[in-house]
């Protein structure tokens, strides 16, 4: 696990100055604290930090082939990379090290761009290729390790964070007014687009080739929904799930150095550590956070049931709302994009706790993408079932759930009331976001005229627009599935969990998300995966055996935190002065009228936490990426 960067210049008399170079992979280095290396050649400079993983002693990048006409920085890890190898020496390829990174090389060199589709693992990376004067930038599957790059011209510019790009005074850090509106619609920034103009993400499944002048973007990979049939029962699928899953975690194992696990409490991170617990003799070690709050379900009950039953060592951390407050301004520094996320700062503090024992987590994110465990899936798939059975007379089910609003008991059923007359297209942004909510209700009064003047109507929301023709002849369960992983598993979760775990130099590993078991649970059948009020079926039946029945039967909770009760009570006044101060009102985005009135509402007892966390966050990054670019 690492951070690479580096820069291309369109003119072959150009060259690529070392103390750029230098700086770059100064920004990175949280990233890689065990070592830096760099390939400098006229126009092109390619720059590694390390954080050793595999082969401690000669993994050392940029690695190279024989001849040294192909170079290579990596930052992940290739889990059949030792396969890779064996097939490769059989061809003739020499290798110099035991590092999966010198197996992307050779594999290039025997099939081109189509090796990329041999890779398993999480990777981002760049490929120097001297005798076609081309660079390839590669990134994973699903977006499990990040990459940026922006064009200034002149130059292509890229790195494992937008930090590194900025370390180049040919890429500017202005804002991108319509990343501000995109934001506060989803919750995250869905799509190639950053918060920053002219700086953009390389897409999940994607590679950019840059090669004599010119770019072009490219897709190797997309989740299809190919259904599988032919398996007996659920008894019979559950096997064959529990031995893929058990496989893939112990690929996601394979370390020089220790390797812990993050325990949440609930089904996925248990499940986990359950295949883990059969696949070494070693103690494992596990890691949960928790909160001392009067009436808020603490995960480490449950995480100390699944410790408990698998024999793991393990270690709890609780934080307070005073470590929360301390920790924002770093949150936005190390997610250099405006965060919807409050547990990205537990999942701060428990990465500091782990780092004190291993160098390597293994979690349970993405089982609920790939295996249909939202709740949001299972109660839209009732609603759109209820509709279709209404047909003419869906202003009944309309009025009905609005009036269960006001009944304390169905009171949640009432949130559900704008959908019933609206395609499922036209309000399903995110499992987060969607046109009813606050921010999508409030924008007039809550944005200046001015700012509202300067976006495009329709442009926030077009990229899901684009993801839905993708698959508008799905059934509606792929469709959300589908939605979510291109956009808040890889524009949020994911994020989350690398800038988070990089900024404490751990690396994250997460199985779920290995495309070989994630390709196979989106082609479980849909009731495998939701049927009625039943969620993640398959999952949960396959280990109902394997794990604590108090976690299978328990509520998902979603990596719960006090959010509402501290930006309410315990930090309301700090949450006023960021907000209502004159920087941020100065930047014109925001009516002091329409601040003022969502602070007014949560003050009131509405849910209303993230939005606040969501303006709070963007006016902190804001804030700290402006007065670093001034200085």
């Amino acid at each position: 696990m690492c951070g690479i960067c580096g820069k291309l210049h369109f003119d072959e008399q150009s060259k690529v100055e070392p103390q750029l170079l230098e700086r770059m992979m100064g920004a990175l280095s949280h990233r890689g604290p065990d070592g830096v290396g760099h390939y400098l050649s006229g126009r092109v400079g390619l720059g590694h930090t390390r954080l050793a993983i595999i082969d401690l002693s000669t993994g050392d990048q940029p690695i190279a082939n024989e001849d040294r006409t192909i170079w290579v920085v990596f930052n992940g890890e290739i889990y059949n990379f030792k396969q890779l190898r064996d097939e490769l020496e059989q061809k003739g390829h020499v290798f110099r090290t035991r590092t999966d990174t010198e197996v992307i090389v050779h594999l290039y060199e025997e099939y081109g761009i189509e090796s990329l589709s041999r890779l398993r693992g999480m990777f981002a990376f760049a490929l120097w290729d001297q005798k076609e004067e081309a660079l390839l930038l590669a990134r994973d599957r699903v977006g499990i390790k990040p990459l940026y790059y922006a064009n200034t011209g002149d130059a292509l510019v890229f790195g494992s964070e937008i930090k590194a790009l900025l370390a180049d005074p040919a890429v500017k850090c202005e804002v991108e007014l319509q990343s501000v509106d995109k934001f506060l619609t989803h919750l995250c920034l869905p799509g190639r687009e950053t918060l920053w103009k002219g700086i953009y993400k390389i897409d999940p499944g994607f590679y950019l080739l840059a090669k004599r002048g010119g770019i072009k973007l490219e897709q190797y990979w997309d989740l299809h929904f190919h259904e599988r049939n032919g398996w007996k029962s659920m008894d019979e699928a559950g096997e064959e799930l529990y031995h893929l899953i058990k496989q893939t975690v112990r690929d996601h194992m394979i370390s020089d150095v220790p390797v812990g696990f993050l325990l949440s409490g609930g089904v996925d991170s248990t499940v986990v550590l359950s295949c883990a617990a059969t696949e070494t003799s070693k103690k494992i070690s596990t890691f949960t956070v928790g909160f001392d709050n009067a009436g808020f379900e603490d995960e480490r009950v449950y995480a100390r049931l699944a410790a408990a039953r698998f024999g793991t060592e393990q270690h709890e951390i609780t934080i307070t709302p005073r470590e929360f407050w301390d920790f924002l301004p770093s949150l936005v520094w190390h997610m250099e994009e405006p965060v919807c996320d409050p547990p990205a700062v537990s999942l701060h503090y428990v990465s500091k706790l782990a780092r004190q024992h291993v160098k390597v987590l293994l979690s349970g994110e993405g089982g609920d993408e790939a295996f249909g465990g939202y709740y949001t899936y299972r109660n839209f798939l009732l609603l759109e079932r209820a509709k279709a059975s209404l047909g003419p007379f869906q202003s009944v089910l309309s009025a009905g759930l609005a009036a269960a609003g006001y009944c304390p008991p169905l009171r949640r059923m009432g949130k559900y009331s704008p959908f019933a007359a609206t395609p499922l297209a036209d309000y399903y942004y995110s499992r987060a976001a969607s046109p009813f909510s606050f921010f999508n209700r409030s924008k007039e009064a809550l944005y200046t005229s001015s700012f509202s003047g300067a976006l495009s109507p329709g442009r926030s929301t077009e990229v899901i627009r684009n993801l839905f023709r993708q698959v508008e002849e799905e059934p509606l369960l792929n469709q959300m599935q589908y939605i979510d992983t291109k956009t808040s598993l890889a524009d949020d979760l994911l994020v989350k969990a690398d800038r988070i775990t990089m900024g404490n130099s751990l690396e994250l590993r997460v199985p779920f998300l290995d495309h070989v078991l994630l390709e196979f649970a989106v082609g479980l059948p849909a009731s495998y995966r939701v049927k009625r009020l039943a969620t993640k079926r398959l999952l949960k039946h396959a280990f109902q055996n394997r794990i604590p029945k108090e976690i299978i039967k328990r509520r998902k909770a979603g990596f719960p935190l006090p959010i509402e009760t501290w930006l309410q009570k315990d930090l309301k006044p700090q949450v006023h002065e960021v907000l209502l101060s004159r920087q941020c009102l100065e930047r014109g985005y925001f009516r002091k009228e329409g601040i003022e009135k969502l602070l007014s509402l949560s003050a009131q007892g509405r849910p209303l936490a993230k939005e606040l966390f969501s303006l709070l966050t963007l006016e902190l990054l804001l804030a700290q990426f402006k007065a670093a670019a001034h200085r």
